[in-house]
């Protein structure tokens, strides 16, 4: 396999690397290179462990920007794309099959259309056959049965505009049933090695069910061989990748009971368990074969019992074997994604780089760094491009204008693509060294660990306003809310996932930090001065963020609203019969004239009219809400030093 993968144009990109044939292949290629990335979006990456976080990004491939910057970023020569949904009885969410299957691999290709790129090979299926599985060439009418099918045939009809049409060097594979190590514990193969280690066969379904089951190195080898021969006669070009021999479920069973040494009789069902499953589904690889010079290599007797060796390993290092996409994940906590709010920090810049560079070094750790221009005034675009220039782990976001830093957040955090992100202002008030401390809480199993300011470099006077407002909003809050604890954070992928569901437009960070839970630690800091100039809040910035804080977080002030009301409605009529009694008993003590009056008037217009206020601010913030505007708008994106202007066809319409 080594001769192959050295002859692969990188570097090289492997979307979906954590599913069954996009982790082989990042395995493999991680052995013989290292120009390799292999992208993952779910939780469900135990194939993945032991793979250097280097060679591992996070991506959303639904999230057009997110999609465009990696690509960007990576700049891939050969892509393989492994991204799938659906093909598991457990999943049947129509919408996101579709979503996955065709239109992220629309995104891709519209995306890749403008890249100069050596390959890309898609990984289709031969559900695209549906009801004409038995032996069919490429050019066979499909006939989709599925949700699924329909999704991936589609997939392969875009393929073939793209190849043909717009010269695209882009090919479909049509995988028949594949097996091997890292297949999930659900499937046919891997039940049969488990239950074969107990001395058991598995339930079958009918005994005449044929399938073409090829082994994942011959897999592996067509994407290679696909990519190495890529040439414009294989534009847009489907193959069939299969043995091209039916093996009926009868035949599987006694080979199992021969190359694994039992003597067990087999149990047949006539239910079959996936709706879409036909009788005969086999392979014609003739055309791979002819222009490829691919065929399958592996005796399904030979790929058994590898396969068997494979799980006998794996079950040694896990109490259980049960390695499903349902419910196994692993987190290798090797990866950060900075974050920085940028805004009139074109001077601090540099030295934050040059801090946070410092910092994931010596922590030995894969970073990426993302400088979030809100729409400064200076020259922090110019700044973050010649940081970017230097070094590709640099990137930079600019904004149509000046969001503010909660939005500024969000931005870099919808971009990261690493199993942590840090969040810092960019004035180099919050220390990058202390994230040294942040990564030994995560590693230890906190899934966030915030900075808790236990002294700030500022007045007397103006600290103590800062520490009493944090506690009148802890204390008012619906949930706990820390104090002393201002953005700075280092958050897990789970809980990025969370707090990016949280579709606020006026959002408060620290709050939706707490709102979303999780296992959440504290680590004791001394906030800094500003080194450069001056700090951009002010009397009135702090009101708002003190008011957006108890607005988002709180009702105590309509629960204190109607307290009074009830209080005074009470105290009127209290008020009232005793002046009534007075009046008639002892006129004399009665109160009269119009000063009494005239404070009651006060007092209650007052009253009302910090009624009318407090409920205003929550009705503007139902107001706020509901008008739906974007979080923030991204004009350009920086990567590799290179200023790109994003399109509304480039950029994502987020929608509460």
């Amino acid at each position: 396999m080594k001769k192959y993968i050295e002859l692969i144009p990188g570097p090289i990109l492997i979307i979906g690397a954590s599913g069954f044939i996009g982790s082989n292949l990042l395995r493999q290629i991680v052995e013989v290179r290292s120009d390799v990335v292999g992208t993952v979006f779910s939780g469900d990456s135990w194939r993945l462990e032991g793979i250097p976080s280097v060679n591992i990004h996070y991506c959303n491939i639904n999230d057009k920007t997110h999609l465009h910057t990696l690509l960007n970023k990576i700049g891939p020569q050969t892509i393989f794309d492994c991204s799938s949904f659906g093909a598991y009885s457990f999943e049947h969410d129509y919408e996101r099959i579709h979503e996955t299957n065709y239109l992220s691999l629309a995104h891709q290709l519209e995306i890749l259309s403008d890249m100069d790129i050596s390959a890309y090979v898609h990984a289709g299926s031969s559900s695209e056959y549906g009801m004409n599985a038995a032996g069919p060439a490429e050019d066979t009418p499909l006939s989709p049965n599925s949700h699924y099918a329909v999704s991936k045939g589609a997939a392969s009809l875009l393929i073939d505009y793209y190849g043909k049409i717009k010269s695209l060097p882009a090919v479909n594979l049509r995988l028949y049933s594949v097996y091997g190590a890292y297949e999930d514990s659900s499937r046919l193969i891997p039940a049969l090695c488990l239950e074969s280690l107990k001395g058991k066969l598995p339930p079958f379904a009918k005994p005449s069910t044929s399938r073409d089951f090829v082994y994942i190195d011959d897999v592996t080898r067509a994407f290679y061989l696909a990519a190495i021969k890529m040439d414009e006669s294989l534009y847009g070009e489907s193959f069939n990748i299969g043995n091209g021999k039916q093996v009926t479920l009868k035949d599987l069973a006694e080979l199992a009971n021969s190359v694994f040494n039992l003597n067990q009789t087999p149990v047949y069902s006539s239910s079959e368990a996936r709706a879409w499953d036909v009788d005969a589904w086999y392979a014609n690889p003739k055309k791979a074969n002819e222009l490829l010079g691919w065929k399958a290599e592996t005796p399904l007797s030979d790929g058994l019992v590898s396969t068997l060796e494979w799980w006998k390993e794996i079950t040694k290092k896990r109490s259980r074997p049960s390695l499903s996409k349902k419910n196994i994940a692993t987190k290798g906590k090797n990866s950060i994604t900075a974050v920085v709010a940028c805004y009139k920090d074109g001077q601090a810049i540099p030295i934050m780089y040059e801090r946070l560079v410092e910092t994931f070094t010596k922590l030995k750790i894969d970073y990426e760094i993302i400088f979030v221009n809100d729409c400064s005034p200076d020259d922090s675009t110019e700044v973050i491009q010649e940081l970017s220039a230097k070094d590709p782990c640099v990137i930079g976001i600019t904004h149509s204008r000046n969001f503010g830093s909660q939005a500024a957040f969000r931005s870099g955090m919808e971009l990261a693509t690493k199993e942590a992100v840090v969040l810092l202002d960019g004035d180099l008030q919050d220390p990058p060294a202390v994230i040294e401390d942040f990564v030994r809480e995560w590693r230890k199993g906190a899934d966030i660990v915030y900075g808790k300011r236990v002294k700030r470099e500022m007045p007397a006077w103006l600290e103590m306003c800062y520490k009493g407002f944090y506690r009148v909003f802890a204390a008012m809050s619906e949930i706990p809310i820390p104090k002393d604890a201002g953005d700075f954070s280092l958050i897990d992928r789970s809980a990025v996932h969370w707090l990016l569901e949280c579709n606020e437009r006026d959002a408060f960070l620290r709050g939706l930090r707490a709102y979303v839970g999780f296992k959440q630690v504290a680590v004791k800091y001394v906030r800094p001065e500003r080194m450069f100039g001056v700090s951009t809040n002010n009397l009135i910035k702090n009101i708002g963020w003190a008011k957006k804080g108890i607005f988002s977080f709180t009702r105590v002030p309509l629960h204190a609203l109607t307290a009074i009301g009830a209080a005074t409605f009470v105290g009127t009529i209290v008020l009232g019969l005793w002046v009534l009694c007075a009046k008639l008993i002892t006129p004399e003590s009665s109160p009269t004239g119009i000063t009494f009056l005239s404070l009651m008037i006060m007092f209650f217009g007052s009253m009302t009219m910090l009624s009318c206020g407090i409920l205003g601010e929550y009705v503007g913030k139902i107001l706020e809400e509901t008008k739906a505007r974007p979080h923030f708008i991204r004009r350009e994106i920086i990567v590799r030093g290179k200023r790109q202007a994003l399109t509304p066809k480039k950029e994502v319409k987020r929608r509460a």
